[in-house]
């Protein structure tokens, strides 16, 4: 007779639980809400419940007095769900098996307990450390793998991001009190900030991994490998908040760290960039999308710079903000500043004062309006090596990017102003241990299209993405590589650039000056087996097709 009482209630559970997992996927999640709290069950974990737990926990899970306990379901492993089942059982209260449910159910399950009860919460101290310590976690958690960046997004439930080899992952998700509480914590961490958070307007700040959390007392630090984070608070449709936080990493040997190909770049591209580095006088320009690996590039070619000339040059920097420390070289920060407007006067007050400081070297950041063009030109005018950044889409491309933003035609068109036009991708690496030979595929479209560009051969030498392995952690692929184009211009060069005889430039570039488009370096890695044929479709367009210069 027991054992048949067992059996009832298990059914009874499971067909509960068929009911909640039928509602959520009819998004009916008011109605399943209500099943969990109907017979006079009541909410165990719910704030001034029998089982006091701190508010981070509570916002992972929901344990109800007959035993159902929810738990949000990317947050199966969580230290956090771990230790509660722990306390709750040694607390003798009844527990079921998990149910893995999204976090905006588990939140739904908090407004309806919290309804009929009145509340006075308040923000302390103890509060905001935590947001800060849950803070730092997160970081922490990015930092062991590398990630680029973090994005949260606070909208009726919070969701975090990672950016990791360029692709965004969903990492964990959170109520929408804690994603409030957490934008707000890391706002007042930053070293560079705003004076006062506003939800509804555009902010950059700053934190550096030198100092600890501001507000932290001293108690917490980012992890050792994150040398900064750049942030970027942004209001997004229907109330909603979104952060953005760019990882910076520590160089483990900054003294060292000039090598160029250990990027990506090929001994040749390397070679061209030490004799652009040789030029005494003149403007070079690094250009590529946000998060091509611009600021990365250019501070390893100015260690390497400093190292070719034995660290007996002035070098200065200019840039909003410093993002990697460049060892032998005077960094100057532009932080003054809180408008687009006011950036821009700061920038071109930096950069004259910069021109004034007796430079032999001088590094711009990133050209991003006319005024700071034309001071960049005037430092290579008068006299100084000059390397900046650019956003632009191809190294030829620099040269009409500049024109559009009102830089002079004689300007662009003399060559011993203009001494060498970057520009660059990261692409993603193919695991070399589960890539998939194309030839094994024919029936993929990429591989049609490879065959038709390159015939039997490319099919025969070219890989797919794999599934995953041990060695790359599942995901098929194995980091990002650099792939460049890089040119240093001629008279010739550059006056059929500014004609708009882009076709004939580009032929005289690939057959005069030894030069080639980025598609063909792509291409060639690809034929290596270390590019996927589909990165190389991202980043340069269908193989198939004929060039676009």
């Amino acid at each position: 007779m027991i054992s048949t009482q067992k059996k009832t209630k298990k059914t009874s559970q499971e067909i509960s639980k068929v009911s909640i997992s039928s509602k959520l996927d009819g998004k009916d999640i008011a109605a399943a809400v209500e099943d969990l709290f109907s017979e006079g069950n009541e909410l165990v974990s719910a704030v001034g419940g029998s089982l006091s737990i701190k508010e981070d926990t509570r916002n992972l899970l929901a344990l109800f007095s007959n035993g159902r306990f929810l738990v949000c379901e990317t947050h199966k492993f969580d230290g956090r769900v771990l230790n509660f089942e722990v306390l709750a059982r040694k607390r003798r209260l009844q527990v079921g098996k998990p149910e893995y449910v999204p976090m905006s159910f588990i939140s739904a399950i908090y407004t309806h307990a919290s309804k009929n009860t009145e509340t006075l919460t308040s923000v302390n101290d103890d509060d905001t450390l935590q947001m800060q310590r849950d803070f730092v976690s997160v970081v922490a958690r990015a930092a062991a793998n590398k990630v680029s960046d973090i994005h949260v997004v606070v909208s009726d439930h919070t969701i975090i991001y990672f950016r990791v080899n360029g692709m965004m992952t969903t990492e964990l998700e959170y109520n929408k009190e804690w994603g409030e509480s957490f934008v707000r914590a890391v706002f007042a961490s930053a070293d560079i900030s705003d004076a006062n958070y506003s939800q509804n307007e555009f902010q950059g700040a700053q934190k550096s991994g030198k100092t600890p959390l501001r507000g932290s007392k001293g108690r917490l630090m980012l992890p050792k490998n994150v040398l900064a984070i750049r942030l970027q608070f942004n209001p997004i449709a229907f109330g909603s908040q979104y952060v953005i936080m760019r990882l910076l990493y520590a160089d483990d040997d900054a003294e060292n760290s000039g090598d160029l190909t250990s990027l990506g770049y090929t001994e040749m591209e390397a070679e061209t960039f030490y004799r652009m580095r040789a030029v005494p006088t003149g403007l070079c320009i690094i250009a590529g999308p946000t998060g091509s690996g611009k600021s990365t590039t250019l501070q390893r070619n100015m260690i390497s710079l400093l190292q070719d000339r034995n660290y007996e040059i002035n070098l200065i920097t200019v840039e909003d903000p410093p993002e990697y420390p460049i060892p032998g070289a005077r960094q100057m920060p532009v932080t003054n500043a809180n408008t687009e407007q006011e950036k821009d006067e700061q920038f071109t007050k930096a950069l004259s004062a910069a021109l004034r400081s007796d430079p032999d070297i001088l590094m711009v950041g990133e050209i991003r309006s006319l005024p700071a063009a034309q001071l960049t030109f005037k430092g290579a005018l008068s006299g100084h090596g000059v390397w900046t950044t650019l956003h632009a889409n191809s190294a030829p491309a620099i040269l009409m990017r500049l024109r559009d933003m009102g830089v002079e035609d004689f300007k662009l068109s003399d060559p011993e102003l203009i001494k060498g036009l970057i520009s660059q991708r990261l692409f993603r690496k193919l695991c070399p241990h589960c890539r998939i030979p194309a030839s094994e595929h024919p029936e993929h479209p990429a591989v049609h299209r490879l065959y038709s560009a390159l015939g039997e051969f490319g099919v025969e030498m070219c890989f797919l993405r794999g599934q995953g392995c041990k060695h790359c952690d599942y995901k098929g692929i194995a980091g990002r590589v650099v792939v460049g184009e890089v040119i240093m211009p001629d008279a010739t060069f550059l006056k059929l650039m500014l004609n708009d005889e882009i076709r004939k430039a580009i032929d005289y570039w690939c057959g005069d000056l030894n030069g080639r488009p980025m598609k063909d370096a792509a291409i060639e890695r690809m034929l290596r087996g270390s590019l996927d044929i589909e990165e190389v479709e991202r980043w340069c367009g269908l193989l198939d097709e004929r060039p676009v210069y």
